[in-house]
């Protein structure tokens, strides 16, 4: 296989997802989030096109089974800013859309408003990933949580199924979750995904230069009483038990399904990444 790859091929024990594949049409990011858990590929931030694309993701397509379910993109965000001059990722959706494949968007961009009308012809759920309203500091070249909002609104207008992923949650930090899920449910939300931040090395870094005080109250839960899971270090579960229950609580209130992404804590009501949407 050339780009569609079997999903979570690390097999990550607290992993819950359905069996699915994974395709991100370009290596690497511009949207620099300081969590981003996927700096381990080289100059990450700077996107770039693949070569040979499209002749190889038809490859690729010829090895796997019929309406199998293409997450895109769990490495790099589809919609870069590259986007808008190339357009590799709707080229990529109209090859999907010939095998009838079903597709997962998982964005930060307002720029998939731009094929709502492929995507509603399609199998498709789009998941736009908002960790809070005040978000510049940790996603400074994302479009803004009010672009995305009306992102999940137009979709929703074109009967093209969307969630929210709130993640990740950070401790101490993000205090306006509620209002989060409240302007997603206004803009028609079905399902909400959720989970805690998972500290890694290169992401730790990033993060205690920008929230000093934070990385310093919780050093200690992650690298000290905190459980190491592959390559991440999680917070006590005890913690990230009652940060998800907050939550949870939240969508129960307002009748929205809710489920927690490799957290382990049994308290998911719908698939963990939206694709019970199909």
């Amino acid at each position: 296989m050339y780009f569609i790859r079997e999903f979570d091929p690390w097999k990550n024990k607290f992993c819950t997802c359905p069996k699915k594949y994974s395709l991100n049409p370009y290596t690497g990011c511009d949207h620099r989030c300081i969590y981003c858990y996927s700096t381990y590929i080289p100059n990450f931030y700077n996107c770039r096109r693949k070569k040979d694309l499209f002749r190889k993701i038809e490859k690729d397509l010829q090895k796997i089974p019929e309406k199998s379910i293409i997450s895109m993109s769990n490495s790099s965000d589809p919609y870069p800013t590259i986007e808008k001059k190339y357009g590799d990722t709707r080229r990529v959706l109209e090859i999907l859309k010939r095998y009838d494949m079903r597709v997962l968007i998982v964005t930060k961009s307002d720029l998939v408003t731009r094929d709502a009308d492929l995507l509603s012809e399609m199998r498709s759920v789009v998941t736009v990933t908002i960790t809070t309203l005040e978000s510049k500091k940790l996603e400074p070249n994302a479009p803004s949580p009010e672009k995305r909002f009306e992102a999940m609104k137009i979709l929703n207008d074109h009967d093209i199924p969307t969630a929210l992923r709130l993640d990740p949650v950070f401790l101490y930090l993000s205090k306006d979750y509620k209002k989060v899920i409240e302007e997603g449910i206004k803009a028609g939300i079905k399902h909400i995904t959720s989970s805690t931040y998972k500290a890694k090395k290169d992401n730790w870094i990033r993060f205690s230069k920008v929230y000093p005080e934070i990385a310093k109250k919780t050093y200690d839960l992650y690298f000290k009483k905190g459980t190491n899971v592959g390559r991440s270090y999680y917070l006590p579960e005890n913690i990230r038990r009652e940060m998800m229950e907050k939550i949870k609580n939240v969508c129960d209130n307002y009748g929205i399904s809710f489920a927690t992404c490799r957290e382990n804590l049994n308290m998911n009501s719908k698939s963990c990444d939206g694709s019970h949407l199909f």
